[in-house]
């Protein structure tokens, strides 16, 4: 019986596959010995019986070392931070300039939009010039250099993990955790991270809708990552609304900016605080989470993340001097049309999911693979949840290329928005999981 035949007999039964098997496993999947039917019984067998702790970690080790792993010769720590995915969320791009001026390494390998959020690399394809797309050399130069690089994965990097995805994708096995957890971690922990805070997303805005789900996930991201040999904690948020009024490449381009240069408090300002205080405790640049937090808050109100920004933007091939006249650079819609409150009252609530589509809808995201980008459009000036409005009054600016695309969006945008009685007001941070 084939190695893979014996794993998928073993999984079919509930019994330990073990380390070597999965490195077997993983090593097919990269080099095409493992067919896609192989791969989908796999899959499938992991959804149905699941994995025990220690093949959870060991698969997560094998998908990591499918590909290329990066090991560093740096004077202080290299740490990255990732979320979960939600609506409004450019938290990466306040926080990674953050941690470098604060004497850490950020390589930051990031993604693009998935279904209704937003990818922190198109965001920054919205500056004109900025690459996100660095051969490995440019990338190390670039983080020695600056501190900090935020790119796209090279097509080595954990491979077996690009074969499996596919193969969930078109065998309804995206969710399970098990599968979830080793798909994340194999790709961050092949960066040669020493540190890594986790964002778990929680609410209409994430893929995880209940404190329950976002929890679940959270503890079996950092006990595999701390397992696997890195450190890693967890913040579980809130996105039952967008973290930033606005929605879209350009736009949040423009929200990260005016936290950068115009530092005021703000749920943006509050998160990437507490996620980089976090992190720089666990990575001893700080004795405490707390510490951290205020050495994260420093940073940025003194201008030094907007430098350490600056430098990135320059060194990836962005405009010079972009975090002094960054407005002047990004682009801007042809259409602007303000969605007004049909009723007085609070906003109640929002599906942060009907809003993240709606801004996929007017060209800021893609609903296939092979979509262009629109970089101007989205939403503006949303207002906070508990925002008392009158009738007539505006809660939002759809920014639009076309007149009929923005009747649309005004529609999605009205749907999603329930007026009513103030709701509870509600704590940014849930929940923290450390190991």
């Amino acid at each position: 019986m084939s190695s893979t035949r014996a794993l998928l007999a073993a999984l079919r039964r509930g019994q330990p596959i073990g380390a070597d098997a999965l490195t077997s496993f993983a090593q097919g999947l990269a080099d095409g010995s493992v067919s896609d039917a192989q791969a989908g019984a796999f899959a499938m067998g992991v959804v149905l019986s699941k994995l025990s702790h220690d093949d959870s970690v060991a698969l997560t080790r094998a998908m990591r070392d499918s590909g290329d792993v990066t090991r560093w010769d740096l004077p202080a720590p290299v740490v990255d931070k990732h979320s979960t995915g939600g609506i409004g969320d450019c938290v990466s791009l306040l926080l990674a300039p953050a941690l470098a001026a604060c004497g850490a390494f950020v390589p930051m390998v990031s993604g693009r939009g998935l279904g209704h959020t937003g990818g922190t690399l198109d965001k920054l394809d919205a500056i004109p010039g900025f690459k996100t797309a660095l051969d490995m050399a440019q990338f190390r130069q670039t983080v020695q250099d600056t501190g900090l690089a935020i790119v796209s994965a090279s097509p080595n990097l954990a491979p077996a993990d690009k074969r499996l995805y596919a193969i969930r994708d078109v065998t309804s096995t995206v969710e399970s955790l098990d599968l979830i957890t080793a798909s994340i971690l194999s790709k961050k922990l092949a960066a040669g991270l020493e540190a890594l805070v986790l964002d778990v997303k929680c609410g209409s805005g994430a893929f995880m809708k209940t404190p329950r789900e976002a929890r679940a996930l959270a503890q079996a991201l950092v006990a595999t990552a701390n397992a696997a040999g890195c450190k890693t904690s967890a913040l579980i948020t809130d996105m039952n609304a967008p973290l930033v009024p606005s929605l879209g490449n350009a736009l949040e381009i423009s929200e990260v900016m005016r936290a950068l240069t115009a530092p005021a408090p703000s749920r943006l300002h509050e998160i990437t605080v507490a996620l980089g205080g976090q992190l720089l405790a666990d990575a001893a640049l700080a004795s405490t989470p707390e510490e951290g937090a205020a050495q994260i808050d420093a940073a940025i109100g003194s201008g030094r993340a907007a430098e350490a920004f600056a430098r990135m933007c320059t060194a990836q091939g962005g405009p010079l001097g972009f975090a002094d006249n960054w407005a002047r650079y990004l682009p801007e819609a042809t259409i602007i049309r303000e969605v007004k409150a049909p009723q007085a009252g609070h906003i109640a609530a929002y599906d942060g999911e009907a809003l993240g589509l709606a801004v996929v809808a007017l060209g800021g995201g893609r609903q296939v693979e092979s979509d262009s980008i629109d970089y101007a459009v989205g939403l503006s000036d949303m207002l906070p949840l508990g925002t008392r409005v009158a009738a007539g009054q505006p809660i939002a600016r759809i920014h639009a290329s076309r007149e009929d695309a923005a009747r649309r969006a005004e529609a999605d945008v009205l749907k999603a928005t329930r007026i009513g009685t103030a709701p509870a007001e509600q704590p940014l941070l849930l929940e923290r999981i450390t190991a």
